[in-house]
Formats: structure tokens, C-alpha cells, sequence
């Protein structure tokens, strides 16, 4: 009964009507007819379906009445949305700020690794300085997280250590009649240097603080020295290195990794050098090893150093002449440099 009042009452309104308004109506109730028709279940509108009704909206001020299928707010969400959509294709596809080229995001990053010590202001002004100009908020936002406070680098600690480090240690060379000679090397960190080496068949604690006192001036004298826990490291050795004003730094029992550079440079001493040589004796030793020492401080390149020798050469050009090859150390190994043509 009730809906036979309704249908009636909606008549009524409809013959008073105009023919336009009754047009729009129609249109509107088959448009969503069309919509409940085209799939069974939940009803899911298309883009084309929401545009119709925006436009309906535009058109016809009775809209609302004719409305089933979803809510008015919601056809005004619509209109809404539409219309950002509309000015942000007239205003361009350029959206908030710039963005951060990758290169500069990655030399950011790479500053704050590298420079623990800085802070936001300091790598934006050297970022200016280098032609690269980004907020305050950029730099921050390219900060990589951090699990403590900033603390600099084993590796910086120890560049700005090495100039201060010395090492000593011992090898042993047998000679063509089996007697055994001791070998003392003594290095700086800084640049490898061989500072001293000396040979003798019987070391002691008096023998090697000699040598230390020649190899380590009291003006140039280290602030630490770096050696292993042999006896002959006692008594007045112990002594002199205390008066000199020097800081020993004792290796673990059996642990010479941690002499690495002075281990290493008895490694190539003996590879480079004494592995292709019969030794006759002291004499002939010291011989052999101040070759070698020239080679090595003037000729031998490290990797540790950039390619570069413990004293430092410069790159020749062609226009310096041609390629000469020196013979060192008896010709076990060569110099090459250029000279011009006489």
C-alpha cells in the first residue's frame, strides 16, 4: 500500500514537470539501470560512469532526486577530485620540489661517511663551493643513520698516527758455510722507510739500543715504538728507549700480524733480494742490503703510497727523452726513467 502511494505521488510530480527536467530524469534513472544490468553482485562504476554524473551534476539542478545507486557526497568527492586532477595537467607535470640529481644524493652520503666530524651546515658550504647549491633539508634528508656518536676511522686515527710509529724486528740469513747471521730492521710507518739495518752474529740488549740510538735521533725520535716480546727487549734496551722518550708497544706472544709493515718488509727483502743470493758473510750481507735499500726507497713502487716510492718521484713525461733501464741490485731488478739522447 505504501509503495502504491509513493508511485503515485512521484506521477503527480512528474506531470508537473517541465518536458526538459522529465528528459534529464529518464536519462539519469536508464543511465543506472544500464550500470545495475551490466553485472551481477556489487555494483562497481567506471571512470565513464562518474564523469556522466559530474556532468549531470553541472546540468541539472534536480539531480540529487534521481540519484540511487550511491550517495550525493560522493559524486561531489568526485567533482572534487576531478578538478585537482584537471589543474594539476594545466599547471604541468613538474610536482613539489626538484629532484636531487643521483650523482650529487651520492657525493652528499659519501661526505657525511667520510667526514663523521661535520655537520649539516659544513657539507652544505662545501657543497657550495663546489658549484652545488641544495637546502639544509636536503643534505639532512641524505644523511645516512648512525649507531653511536661521530667518531672518525681506524684508518684516519692511524694516517694521523703513522708519523709517530716506528718498528723494529729481527730475521735471520744463513750463510754458504751454514753460520747464522741476525738481520735488525728498523722501519717508520710513514712513507716505509727503512731508517736502519744493521748485521751481527750475536745480538744483544746493548747491540740493538746502539742501533736504535743511530737509527732515531733524539730531535726525530718516534712517539712509539712497535716491537715483539724478545728477551734481547729487556734490560738496557728497555732503559734507553725510556730516556729517548719513547713509548714502547709490545706485540701478543706469537702474533706477528700485528707488526704487519715490518713483517712485511722483511718479506720482500727476502723475496725480492736474499731468496736469489748465497750470502759469504757480514761484509757481504751489509753489501747486498744497502743495494737493496737503494732500490727499495728509489725504485720500488707500494700501493700503500698511490704507486709512488718511499721518496718521492715525479711522473716523466715523454718530452724528458727516452726509456733507459738501471740495473739494480746486481740486476735482479731495474730502474726505468728517460734521459735525453746525448
Amino acid at each position: 500500500m505504501g509503495d502504491c502511494v509513493r508511485i503515485v505521488g512521484w506521477s503527480v510530480v512528474s506531470a508537473l514537470k517541465s518536458r526538459g527536467d522529465l528528459a534529464l530524469e529518464n536519462v539519469a534513472l536508464r543511465h543506472q539501470l544500464m550500470v545495475l544490468g551490466r553485472q551481477p553482485g556489487r555494483v562497481r562504476l567506471k571512470v565513464r560512469d562518474r564523469l556522466f554524473w559530474i556532468w549531470l551534476r553541472r546540468l541539472w539542478p534536480g539531480w540529487q532526486r534521481a540519484l540511487v545507486l550511491v550517495q550525493t557526497a560522493t559524486v561531489v568527492k568526485w567533482h572534487r577530485k576531478g578538478f585537482r586532477a584537471f589543474w594539476r595537467r594545466k599547471s604541468g607535470r613538474r610536482r613539489g620540489r626538484p629532484r636531487i640529481h643521483p650523482e650529487v644524493r651520492k657525493l652528499i652520503r659519501d661526505m657525511w661517511r667520510a667526514n663523521p666530524t661535520w655537520g649539516k651546515p659544513r657539507i652544505q658550504e662545501k657543497l657550495h663551493k663546489i658549484g652545488i647549491e641544495v637546502s639544509d633539508s636536503t643534505v639532512r634528508r641524505y644523511r645516512p643513520p648512525r649507531s653511536g656518536p661521530p667518531s672518525q676511522s681506524w684508518r684516519s686515527f692511524l694516517e694521523n698516527h703513522v708519523r709517530d710509529i716506528a718498528a723494529i724486528d729481527f730475521f735471520v740469513v744463513p750463510t754458504v758455510t751454514f753460520r747464522v747471521l741476525y738481520v735488525l730492521v728498523i722501519m717508520s710507518h710513514d712513507r716505509r722507510r727503512m731508517l736502519h739495518f744493521n748485521v751481527t752474529a750475536s745480538p744483544s740488549a746493548r747491540w740493538t739500543a746502539r742501533q736504535v740510538v743511530a737509527a732515531l735521533p733524539y730531535d726525530a725520535a718516534p712517539r712509539f715504538l712497535l716491537h715483539d716480546r724478545d728477551s734481547i727487549s729487556r734490560g738496557s734496551f728497555a732503559e734507553r728507549i725510556e730516556t729517548m722518550g719513547i713509548e714502547e708497544v709490545v706485540t701478543a706472544p706469537h702474533s706477528p700480524w700485528q707488526n704487519p709493515h715490518c713483517e712485511r718488509l722483511i718479506g720482500s727483502i727476502r723475496r725480492e733480494c736474499l731468496d736469489h743470493v748465497v750470502v759469504l758473510g757480514e761484509r757481504h750481507l751489509m753489501r747486498v742490503l744497502r743495494r737493496y735499500a737503494s732500490h727499495y726507497h728509489s725504485s720500488r713502487t707500494h700501493r700503500s703510497l698511490d704507486n709512488d716510492y718511499p721518496d718521492p718521484r715525479g711522473v716523466e713525461p715523454p718530452e724528458m727523452g727516452n726509456v733507459v733501464a738501471l740495473a739494480r741490485v746486481g740486476g735482479l731488478h731495474h730502474r726505468y726513467t728517460r734521459r735525453l739522447a746525448a
